[in-house]
């Protein structure tokens, strides 16, 4: 039973932000929410293979601001800018706001975003490859990027089977109870010929331990995860000193190895064997 609860709706407001940013009264309220789903559908429909990992919008007097999340900025924006042009009248018509305004922003490491890490493998199932390898190949991706654990679930006649099943792949660890566990979520499908296939993914980014920054296009700044992948960095460039200098050692060790002979026999090279040693 412990496991019904979305981990994002879970974190908000202690290490993430919202990414619906306005104030509503009791009359307007309703409104702008059935807006705000459209907008995102409508954009997620538009930009199929954009890569989009999450779309904020925020509300001003007059103002509509949306911010598009994607791993694939150049699909956005067009050639010359005329694609996210042609984005913005079409929003104009559907929202009735005059004043609507775009930002794209790129995500720099998409294999440590759920969306897309989803996304990814539902095409791949789309396109007939084996989910499993679909699957391991995103989780060996998530991981060599830094992540420190990675749950994947697919559900339905996988792989065409008669019978729907689901299957669980897991690497590394996701605490999903610990508020301070930075853990990113996606639920998507993947549309195939024998019907659909669901996707949950869960991708543990490590401990925030520190105040987070709750406005979700944050981006200045050094995140925990890069603080932590150096640090496992320069623990890996001392491992590997701490190991050149004892392969040293060991080779001066076999070149008294002659000493040892010498020790067999009873000569006084044994005692310089020891010394060396």
């Amino acid at each position: 039973m412990g496991q019904k609860a979305n981990p994002i709706g879970n974190r908000l407001g202690i290490i993430r932000g919202w990414e619906s940013n306005w104030y509503g009264s009791k009359k307007d309220y309703a409104g702008k929410l059935i807006e705000d789903h459209k907008i995102r559908t409508y954009l997620n429909a538009r930009i199929n293979k954009g890569g989009i990992a999450k779309i904020v919008i925020e509300r001003t007097l007059g103002k509509l601001i949306i911010t598009i999340h994607t791993s694939k900025p150049g699909i956005i924006i067009g050639k010359g800018g005329g694609e996210v042009d042609r984005i913005k009248e079409e929003l104009k018509k559907l929202t009735s706001k005059d004043d609507v305004q775009i930002n794209i922003l790129e995500i720099r490491r998409p294999e440590l975003d759920a969306n897309i890490v989803g996304d990814t493998i539902a095409r791949q199932i789309e396109n007939r490859i084996n989910y499993k390898r679909a699957i391991k190949m995103a989780i060996a991706s998530s991981l060599r990027m830094g992540a420190e654990g990675i749950k994947i679930k697919v559900a339905g006649r996988l792989g065409g089977a008669e019978i729907a099943r689901t299957e669980e792949i897991k690497q590394g660890r996701v605490p999903l109870h610990t508020f301070r566990m930075d853990i990113d979520y996606a639920s998507v499908f993947a549309l195939t010929v024998y019907g659909k296939i669901g996707i949950k993914v869960w991708i543990c980014k490590g401990e925030v331990l520190g105040k987070r920054e709750l406005n979700p296009n944050f981006t200045g700044g050094k995140s925990d995860l890069s603080d932590r992948r150096e640090r496992r960095e320069d623990d890996r460039h001392e491992r590997h000193d701490r190991n050149d200098r004892r392969g040293g050692g060991g080779g001066e060790r076999r070149g008294g190895g002659g000493g040892g002979g010498d020790h067999r026999g009873g000569g006084a090279g044994g005692g310089g064997g020891r010394n060396r040693r």
